[in-house]
């Protein structure tokens, strides 16, 4: 797709498939077509027009992993492209993942493309949500307290030398949001879900908090961090 002008907008591709849940990748996708970075957004994985491989990520910049369901199942439908999406991000293409796609990010299983690993917030010493239910978690982005819908979200384990920029981090300090290089390309995840949409909070009977900011500055650093 080109704009008006004639030029060739840059692709991103955002997951869309049985390793998401219906409506995250739909709010991804809006976050980075109506975002200020003029890209073609499309849907990549098995049952649609460009299905996830080495080809279809070529010409892209950016790759979109959203949320879904449980890292096992996930990763057992997603483990053929493993080699796709790291020599990707190793390139020079960037990885953005929320919620199951910043698991994904991690080694036991996933991508492996984080200095380090994932493991659940819940699980954490001193975490203030103790079940896998949908809530609204606080964190610290980049100094100031927020709060952002919340389900079951991973904490960043880093190594000491990760070299990795710490956007957020949960009240118990863990690592909520985390930009870190891999290769010649970067990768951004949260745990928790600033791209979520009015709806995600109203069917939970949760109070409303407007996080897009924060989405959007997730996505930026994944070029000027």
């Amino acid at each position: 797709m080109t704009n008006p002008s004639g030029a060739r907008r840059p692709l991103a591709l955002v997951y869309r498939g049985p390793a998401a849940l219906p409506g995250c990748p739909e709010a991804v996708a809006d976050l980075l077509a109506f975002g200020p970075w003029n890209l073609d957004v499309r849907y990549t994985g098995p049952h649609e027009t460009l299905p996830l491989s080495a080809a279809s990520l070529s010409p892209a910049v950016l790759y979109a992993q959203p949320g879904g369901g449980t890292l096992d199942s996930a990763y057992r439908i997603l483990r053929p492209q493993r080699r796709a999406v790291r020599d990707f991000v190793h390139g020079g293409g960037h990885y953005l993942g929320f919620c199951l796609g910043g698991y994904l990010a991690g080694a036991t299983p996933g991508f492996g493309l984080l200095p380090g690993d994932t493991d659940q917030y819940v699980a954490t010493p001193g975490a203030t949500v103790h079940d896998e239910g949908s809530t609204v978690v606080r964190v610290t982005w980049r100094g100031s307290p927020r709060s952002v819908y919340f389900q079951d979200g991973p904490v960043f384990v880093l190594h000491e030398d990760a070299g990795a920029r710490i956007l957020a981090r949960y009240d118990n300090g863990a690592p909520a949001a985390v930009v870190a290089r891999f290769g010649a390309g970067r990768v951004a995840v949260a745990g928790p879900h600033p791209e979520a949409t009015d709806d995600w909070y109203t069917d939970h009977g949760l109070p409303v908090h407007h996080t897009l900011d924060l989405a959007r500055d997730l996505v930026e650093s994944t070029w000027r961090e």
